[in-house]
Protein backbone atom coordinates (compact mmCIF):
# COMPACT_ATOMS: atom_id res chain seq x y z
CA UNK A 1 0.00 0.00 0.00
CA UNK A 2 1.45 3.32 -1.11
CA UNK A 3 1.60 6.34 1.19
CA UNK A 4 1.80 10.00 0.30
CA UNK A 5 5.33 11.30 0.03
CA UNK A 6 6.43 14.49 1.76
CA UNK A 7 6.57 16.17 -1.65
CA UNK A 8 3.02 15.12 -2.47
CA UNK A 9 1.78 16.36 0.89
CA UNK A 10 3.52 19.68 0.27
CA UNK A 11 1.83 19.94 -3.14
CA UNK A 12 -1.59 19.26 -1.61
CA UNK A 13 -1.04 21.88 1.08
CA UNK A 14 0.06 24.40 -1.57
CA UNK A 15 -3.09 23.69 -3.58
CA UNK A 16 -5.23 24.27 -0.49
CA UNK A 17 -3.51 27.59 0.19
CA UNK A 18 -3.99 28.70 -3.42
CA UNK A 19 -7.68 27.74 -3.31
CA UNK A 20 -8.25 29.63 -0.08
CA UNK A 21 -6.48 32.68 -1.51
CA UNK A 22 -9.35 32.97 -3.99
CA UNK A 23 -11.96 33.17 -1.22
CA UNK A 24 -13.93 36.31 -0.56
CA UNK A 25 -12.78 38.33 2.42
CA UNK A 26 -16.11 37.38 4.01
CA UNK A 27 -15.62 33.60 3.62
CA UNK A 28 -14.83 31.31 6.53
CA UNK A 29 -11.24 30.12 6.32
CA UNK A 30 -10.03 26.67 7.31
CA UNK A 31 -7.86 28.23 10.00
CA UNK A 32 -10.96 29.75 11.59
CA UNK A 33 -12.34 26.32 12.48
CA UNK A 34 -13.14 25.73 16.15
CA UNK A 35 -13.59 22.07 17.04
CA UNK A 36 -15.60 21.57 20.23
CA UNK A 37 -13.94 18.39 21.52
CA UNK A 38 -10.29 18.87 20.71
CA UNK A 39 -8.32 19.31 17.51
CA UNK A 40 -7.89 16.42 15.09
CA UNK A 41 -4.54 15.36 13.61
CA UNK A 42 -3.71 17.22 10.41
CA UNK A 43 -4.98 15.57 7.23
CA UNK A 44 -3.37 16.76 3.98
CA UNK A 45 -6.26 15.39 1.92
CA UNK A 46 -9.12 17.08 3.74
CA UNK A 47 -9.94 20.50 5.12
CA UNK A 48 -11.41 20.96 8.57
CA UNK A 49 -14.91 21.39 7.17
CA UNK A 50 -14.43 18.63 4.62
CA UNK A 51 -13.79 16.30 7.53
CA UNK A 52 -17.07 17.46 9.07
CA UNK A 53 -18.90 16.55 5.87
CA UNK A 54 -17.30 13.09 5.85
CA UNK A 55 -18.21 12.47 9.47
CA UNK A 56 -21.83 13.46 8.82
CA UNK A 57 -22.34 11.41 5.67
CA UNK A 58 -20.87 8.27 7.28
CA UNK A 59 -23.02 8.69 10.39
CA UNK A 60 -25.65 5.91 10.51
CA UNK A 61 -28.36 8.42 11.31
CA UNK A 62 -27.71 9.97 7.89
CA UNK A 63 -28.84 6.79 6.09
CA UNK A 64 -32.28 7.06 7.61
CA UNK A 65 -33.14 10.15 5.63
CA UNK A 66 -33.89 7.89 2.66
CA UNK A 67 -37.15 6.84 4.34
CA UNK A 68 -38.21 10.07 6.03
CA UNK A 69 -40.73 11.90 3.87
CA UNK A 70 -40.88 15.68 3.58
CA UNK A 71 -44.61 16.35 3.25
CA UNK A 72 -46.35 13.41 1.60
CA UNK A 73 -46.15 10.14 3.52
CA UNK A 74 -48.12 6.90 2.98
CA UNK A 75 -47.31 6.79 -0.74
CA UNK A 76 -45.11 4.38 -2.65
CA UNK A 77 -43.79 6.95 -5.07
CA UNK A 78 -40.07 7.25 -5.74
CA UNK A 79 -40.45 10.75 -7.17
CA UNK A 80 -41.61 12.24 -3.86
CA UNK A 81 -38.92 14.00 -1.86
CA UNK A 82 -37.32 12.28 1.10
CA UNK A 83 -34.92 13.90 3.55
CA UNK A 84 -31.88 12.36 1.88
CA UNK A 85 -32.72 13.87 -1.50
CA UNK A 86 -33.74 17.18 0.06
CA UNK A 87 -30.36 17.70 1.75
CA UNK A 88 -28.61 16.95 -1.54
CA UNK A 89 -30.77 19.55 -3.30
CA UNK A 90 -29.94 22.07 -0.58
CA UNK A 91 -26.24 21.27 -0.91
CA UNK A 92 -26.23 21.73 -4.70
CA UNK A 93 -28.13 25.03 -4.57
CA UNK A 94 -25.98 26.31 -1.71
CA UNK A 95 -22.73 25.27 -3.37
CA UNK A 96 -23.75 27.09 -6.54
CA UNK A 97 -24.44 30.29 -4.62
CA UNK A 98 -21.33 29.82 -2.50
CA UNK A 99 -19.09 29.33 -5.53
CA UNK A 100 -20.36 32.53 -7.12
CA UNK A 101 -19.78 34.43 -3.87
CA UNK A 102 -16.34 32.79 -3.35
CA UNK A 103 -17.27 31.21 -0.04
CA UNK A 104 -16.08 28.03 1.68
CA UNK A 105 -17.83 25.22 -0.22
CA UNK A 106 -16.65 22.54 2.22
CA UNK A 107 -18.38 24.32 5.11
CA UNK A 108 -21.48 24.83 2.99
CA UNK A 109 -21.62 21.12 2.17
CA UNK A 110 -21.16 20.05 5.80
CA UNK A 111 -23.99 22.29 7.01
CA UNK A 112 -26.26 21.31 4.12
CA UNK A 113 -25.97 17.54 4.39
CA UNK A 114 -26.20 17.63 8.19
CA UNK A 115 -29.01 20.11 8.65
CA UNK A 116 -31.91 17.61 8.76
CA UNK A 117 -30.19 14.58 10.29
CA UNK A 118 -32.24 15.01 13.48
CA UNK A 119 -35.59 15.17 11.72
CA UNK A 120 -38.47 12.97 12.82
CA UNK A 121 -40.39 10.53 10.64
CA UNK A 122 -43.45 11.98 8.87
CA UNK A 123 -42.03 15.44 8.22
CA UNK A 124 -43.00 18.54 10.14
CA UNK A 125 -46.26 16.92 11.24
CA UNK A 126 -44.23 14.23 13.03
CA UNK A 127 -42.01 16.92 14.53
CA UNK A 128 -45.03 18.82 15.87
CA UNK A 129 -46.54 15.67 17.41
CA UNK A 130 -43.29 14.65 19.10
CA UNK A 131 -42.74 18.19 20.42
CA UNK A 132 -46.22 18.21 22.00
CA UNK A 133 -45.51 14.93 23.81
CA UNK A 134 -42.00 15.94 24.84
CA UNK A 135 -43.27 19.19 26.32
CA UNK A 136 -46.20 17.54 28.09
CA UNK A 137 -43.89 15.05 29.82
CA UNK A 138 -40.61 16.91 30.22
CA UNK A 139 -41.36 20.59 29.67
CA UNK A 140 -39.07 20.63 26.62
CA UNK A 141 -39.68 21.64 23.02
CA UNK A 142 -38.51 19.43 20.17
CA UNK A 143 -37.06 21.17 17.12
CA UNK A 144 -35.39 19.14 14.40
CA UNK A 145 -32.58 21.65 13.89
CA UNK A 146 -31.67 21.47 17.58
CA UNK A 147 -31.98 17.70 17.57
CA UNK A 148 -29.64 17.53 14.57
CA UNK A 149 -26.97 19.12 16.77
CA UNK A 150 -27.80 16.68 19.58
CA UNK A 151 -27.46 13.72 17.22
CA UNK A 152 -24.16 14.85 15.73
CA UNK A 153 -22.52 16.32 18.81
CA UNK A 154 -23.85 14.38 21.80
CA UNK A 155 -25.26 11.07 20.56
CA UNK A 156 -22.89 10.22 17.71
CA UNK A 157 -19.83 11.99 19.18
CA UNK A 158 -18.69 13.30 15.79
CA UNK A 159 -16.62 16.20 17.18
CA UNK A 160 -17.67 18.65 14.49
CA UNK A 161 -16.59 22.26 14.22
CA UNK A 162 -18.52 25.02 15.89
CA UNK A 163 -19.13 26.66 12.51
CA UNK A 164 -20.82 23.53 11.13
CA UNK A 165 -22.97 22.99 14.22
CA UNK A 166 -23.92 26.68 14.29
CA UNK A 167 -25.01 26.53 10.65
CA UNK A 168 -27.09 23.43 11.35
CA UNK A 169 -28.90 24.78 14.40
CA UNK A 170 -29.59 28.09 12.61
CA UNK A 171 -30.66 26.61 9.27
CA UNK A 172 -34.46 26.75 9.49
CA UNK A 173 -35.80 28.56 6.46
CA UNK A 174 -39.46 28.79 7.39
CA UNK A 175 -39.12 32.57 7.68
CA UNK A 176 -37.62 34.37 4.69
CA UNK A 177 -35.72 37.64 5.03
CA UNK A 178 -34.73 40.17 2.40
CA UNK A 179 -31.28 40.36 3.97
CA UNK A 180 -29.17 37.78 5.83
CA UNK A 181 -26.33 39.20 7.88
CA UNK A 182 -24.21 36.75 9.91
CA UNK A 183 -24.20 37.04 13.69
CA UNK A 184 -20.93 36.94 15.66
CA UNK A 185 -19.62 33.41 16.13
CA UNK A 186 -20.51 32.34 19.69
CA UNK A 187 -17.92 30.89 22.01
CA UNK A 188 -18.40 27.18 22.76
CA UNK A 189 -20.00 27.88 26.13
CA UNK A 190 -22.33 30.44 24.52
CA UNK A 191 -23.28 27.94 21.84
CA UNK A 192 -24.23 25.34 24.44
CA UNK A 193 -26.35 27.95 26.24
CA UNK A 194 -28.17 28.73 22.98
CA UNK A 195 -28.63 24.99 22.42
CA UNK A 196 -30.16 24.45 25.88
CA UNK A 197 -32.39 27.54 25.63
CA UNK A 198 -34.03 26.07 22.52
CA UNK A 199 -35.43 23.25 24.65
CA UNK A 200 -37.00 25.47 27.31
CA UNK A 201 -37.87 28.72 25.50
CA UNK A 202 -40.61 28.37 22.90
CA UNK A 203 -39.43 31.16 20.61
CA UNK A 204 -35.67 30.68 21.03
CA UNK A 205 -35.30 28.91 17.68
CA UNK A 206 -36.95 31.85 15.90
CA UNK A 207 -34.18 34.16 17.10
CA UNK A 208 -31.31 32.08 15.74
CA UNK A 209 -29.07 33.63 13.10
CA UNK A 210 -26.11 31.86 11.42
CA UNK A 211 -22.66 33.07 12.41
CA UNK A 212 -21.13 32.54 8.97
CA UNK A 213 -22.08 33.68 5.50
CA UNK A 214 -21.93 30.00 4.52
CA UNK A 215 -24.58 29.25 7.14
CA UNK A 216 -26.75 32.04 5.73
CA UNK A 217 -26.43 30.54 2.25
CA UNK A 218 -27.62 27.13 3.49
CA UNK A 219 -30.51 28.70 5.38
CA UNK A 220 -31.76 30.46 2.27
CA UNK A 221 -31.04 27.42 0.07
CA UNK A 222 -33.17 25.24 2.36
CA UNK A 223 -36.17 27.38 1.44
CA UNK A 224 -35.22 27.51 -2.25
CA UNK A 225 -35.01 23.72 -2.32
CA UNK A 226 -38.49 23.06 -0.94
CA UNK A 227 -40.71 25.95 -2.08
CA UNK A 228 -41.08 24.67 -5.64
CA UNK A 229 -40.34 21.00 -4.93
CA UNK A 230 -43.27 20.75 -2.51
CA UNK A 231 -45.52 22.00 -5.32
CA UNK A 232 -44.07 19.42 -7.66
CA UNK A 233 -44.60 16.66 -5.08
CA UNK A 234 -48.17 17.83 -4.55
CA UNK A 235 -48.85 17.34 -8.25
CA UNK A 236 -47.63 13.73 -7.94
CA UNK A 237 -49.57 13.07 -4.76
CA UNK A 238 -52.95 14.79 -4.80
CA UNK A 239 -55.82 13.99 -7.13
CA UNK A 240 -56.93 17.57 -7.55
CA UNK A 241 -56.12 20.70 -9.49
CA UNK A 242 -54.33 22.98 -7.03
CA UNK A 243 -54.31 26.01 -9.37
CA UNK A 244 -51.05 27.51 -8.16
CA UNK A 245 -50.53 31.16 -8.96
CA UNK A 246 -47.71 32.31 -11.22
CA UNK A 247 -45.28 35.14 -10.48
CA UNK A 248 -42.02 36.31 -12.03
CA UNK A 249 -40.35 33.32 -10.33
CA UNK A 250 -42.10 30.94 -12.73
CA UNK A 251 -44.23 27.85 -12.20
CA UNK A 252 -41.80 24.95 -12.57
CA UNK A 253 -39.44 23.99 -9.75
CA UNK A 254 -36.39 24.45 -12.00
CA UNK A 255 -37.48 27.98 -12.90
CA UNK A 256 -38.09 28.91 -9.27
CA UNK A 257 -34.65 27.65 -8.23
CA UNK A 258 -32.93 29.37 -11.15
CA UNK A 259 -34.61 32.74 -10.64
CA UNK A 260 -34.11 32.95 -6.88
CA UNK A 261 -30.53 31.69 -7.09
CA UNK A 262 -29.56 34.22 -9.77
CA UNK A 263 -31.21 37.03 -7.82
CA UNK A 264 -29.41 36.33 -4.56
CA UNK A 265 -26.06 36.04 -6.36
CA UNK A 266 -26.59 39.31 -8.24
CA UNK A 267 -27.51 41.14 -5.03
CA UNK A 268 -24.83 39.63 -2.79
CA UNK A 269 -21.51 39.52 -4.64
CA UNK A 270 -18.62 41.04 -2.66
CA UNK A 271 -20.91 41.92 0.26
CA UNK A 272 -20.82 40.74 3.90
CA UNK A 273 -24.45 39.64 3.69
CA UNK A 274 -26.99 37.96 1.41
CA UNK A 275 -29.74 40.01 -0.14
CA UNK A 276 -32.83 39.47 -2.26
CA UNK A 277 -34.56 41.95 -4.56
CA UNK A 278 -37.80 43.24 -3.07
CA UNK A 279 -39.89 41.78 -5.90
CA UNK A 280 -38.30 38.34 -5.48
CA UNK A 281 -38.79 38.50 -1.72
CA UNK A 282 -42.47 39.41 -2.22
CA UNK A 283 -42.92 36.55 -4.71
CA UNK A 284 -41.34 34.05 -2.29
CA UNK A 285 -43.64 35.21 0.50
CA UNK A 286 -46.61 34.81 -1.85
CA UNK A 287 -45.54 31.28 -2.85
CA UNK A 288 -44.97 30.23 0.75
CA UNK A 289 -48.39 31.51 1.84
CA UNK A 290 -50.03 29.71 -1.06
CA UNK A 291 -48.17 26.48 -0.29
CA UNK A 292 -49.36 26.73 3.29
CA UNK A 293 -53.01 27.05 2.29
CA UNK A 294 -53.10 24.73 -0.71
CA UNK A 295 -50.70 22.01 0.50
CA UNK A 296 -49.70 21.93 4.15
CA UNK A 297 -53.12 22.79 5.65
CA UNK A 298 -55.10 20.72 3.18
CA UNK A 299 -57.36 18.25 5.05
CA UNK A 300 -56.32 15.43 2.73
CA UNK A 301 -52.69 16.05 3.75
CA UNK A 302 -53.25 16.70 7.46
CA UNK A 303 -55.88 14.04 8.28
CA UNK A 304 -53.65 10.92 8.36
CA UNK A 305 -51.21 12.64 10.71
CA UNK A 306 -53.90 13.97 13.05
CA UNK A 307 -56.11 10.89 13.05
CA UNK A 308 -53.56 8.08 12.90
CA UNK A 309 -49.94 9.11 13.48
CA UNK A 310 -50.68 11.32 16.49
CA UNK A 311 -52.49 8.62 18.53
CA UNK A 312 -49.89 6.08 17.44
CA UNK A 313 -47.06 8.32 18.65
CA UNK A 314 -48.85 8.97 21.95
CA UNK A 315 -49.24 5.24 22.67
CA UNK A 316 -45.69 4.46 21.58
CA UNK A 317 -44.22 7.28 23.65
CA UNK A 318 -46.00 6.11 26.82
CA UNK A 319 -45.05 2.46 26.26
CA UNK A 320 -41.38 3.17 25.62
CA UNK A 321 -41.23 5.61 28.53
CA UNK A 322 -42.61 2.96 30.89
CA UNK A 323 -40.17 0.40 29.50
CA UNK A 324 -37.27 2.71 30.38
CA UNK A 325 -38.61 3.49 33.86
CA UNK A 326 -39.23 -0.21 34.56
CA UNK A 327 -35.93 -1.26 32.93
CA UNK A 328 -37.69 -3.62 30.54
CA UNK A 329 -34.60 -4.67 28.61
CA UNK A 330 -36.70 -6.84 26.28
CA UNK A 331 -38.25 -3.67 24.87
CA UNK A 332 -37.35 -2.55 21.37
CA UNK A 333 -35.88 0.67 22.78
CA UNK A 334 -33.21 -1.45 24.43
CA UNK A 335 -32.82 -4.08 21.74
CA UNK A 336 -32.91 -1.75 18.73
CA UNK A 337 -31.45 1.41 20.19
CA UNK A 338 -29.72 1.38 23.55
CA UNK A 339 -27.91 -1.93 23.94
CA UNK A 340 -27.95 -4.15 20.88
CA UNK A 341 -29.14 -1.57 18.42
CA UNK A 342 -28.22 -0.46 14.95
CA UNK A 343 -27.00 2.99 16.00
CA UNK A 344 -25.87 3.43 19.56
CA UNK A 345 -23.73 0.32 19.85
CA UNK A 346 -21.71 1.43 16.86
CA UNK A 347 -20.59 4.63 18.55
CA UNK A 348 -20.22 3.83 22.23
CA UNK A 349 -17.97 1.49 24.13
CA UNK A 350 -19.80 -0.46 26.84
CA UNK A 351 -19.06 1.97 29.65
CA UNK A 352 -19.90 5.09 27.67
CA UNK A 353 -23.01 3.47 26.26
CA UNK A 354 -24.27 2.53 29.70
CA UNK A 355 -23.41 6.03 30.88
CA UNK A 356 -25.65 7.47 28.18
CA UNK A 357 -28.52 5.27 29.36
CA UNK A 358 -27.98 5.99 33.06
CA UNK A 359 -27.38 9.74 32.77
CA UNK A 360 -30.15 10.51 30.25
CA UNK A 361 -33.71 11.07 31.40
CA UNK A 362 -36.38 8.62 30.15
CA UNK A 363 -38.18 11.30 28.13
CA UNK A 364 -34.94 12.28 26.41
CA UNK A 365 -34.19 8.64 25.54
CA UNK A 366 -37.67 8.05 24.16
CA UNK A 367 -37.55 11.26 22.14
CA UNK A 368 -34.12 10.36 20.77
CA UNK A 369 -35.40 6.95 19.72
CA UNK A 370 -38.64 8.09 18.08
CA UNK A 371 -36.88 10.93 16.25
CA UNK A 372 -34.37 8.43 14.85
CA UNK A 373 -37.09 6.27 13.29
CA UNK A 374 -37.89 6.18 9.61
CA UNK A 375 -41.51 6.22 8.46
CA UNK A 376 -41.55 2.47 7.79
CA UNK A 377 -39.77 1.59 11.01
CA UNK A 378 -42.25 3.67 13.01
CA UNK A 379 -45.21 1.78 11.54
CA UNK A 380 -43.56 -1.61 12.06
CA UNK A 381 -42.52 -0.67 15.61
CA UNK A 382 -46.09 0.27 16.48
CA UNK A 383 -47.38 -3.01 15.05
CA UNK A 384 -44.76 -4.87 17.11
CA UNK A 385 -45.71 -3.05 20.31
CA UNK A 386 -49.47 -3.05 19.71
CA UNK A 387 -50.26 -5.94 17.32
CA UNK A 388 -54.00 -5.92 18.03
CA UNK A 389 -54.53 -2.17 17.97
CA UNK A 390 -57.11 -1.01 15.42
CA UNK A 391 -54.83 1.90 14.45
CA UNK A 392 -52.72 -0.57 12.47
CA UNK A 393 -55.64 -0.99 10.08
CA UNK A 394 -56.12 2.75 9.66
CA UNK A 395 -52.78 3.28 7.97
CA UNK A 396 -53.59 3.45 4.27
CA UNK A 397 -50.57 3.17 1.98
CA UNK A 398 -51.14 4.11 -1.66
CA UNK A 399 -49.28 1.54 -3.75
CA UNK A 400 -47.50 2.01 -7.05
CA UNK A 401 -50.37 0.52 -9.05
CA UNK A 402 -53.39 1.45 -6.96
CA UNK A 403 -54.60 4.08 -9.42
CA UNK A 404 -54.40 1.92 -12.54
Amino acid sequence: MEKLTDKQIEQLQKYSRETEALYSEYATKDGDAVRLHGDLPLDPLRSQFGRDADRIIYCKFFNRGADKTQVFSFRKNDDITRRSSHVQLVSRIARRIGKALRLNLELIEAIAIGHDIGHTPFGHAGEEILSDLYFAHAGKYFNHNVHSVRVLNLISHNNLTLQTLDGIICHCGEKVDEKYTPAPLPKPEEFYKIFEDCYTQENAVKKLRPATLEGCVVRLSDMIAYIGKDRQDAMFSLDMNLNFSATTLGMRNAEIIENITNDVIANSMDKPYLSLSSDVFDAIESYKAENNEKIYKLPAVRAPYNNVIRPMTEKMYEKLRNDIINENTNSIIYKHYLYDGYVISNYFGDNTKKGYVISTEPDDLVTDFIASMTDDYFLDAFAQLFPDDELNNKVKIIGYFDKL
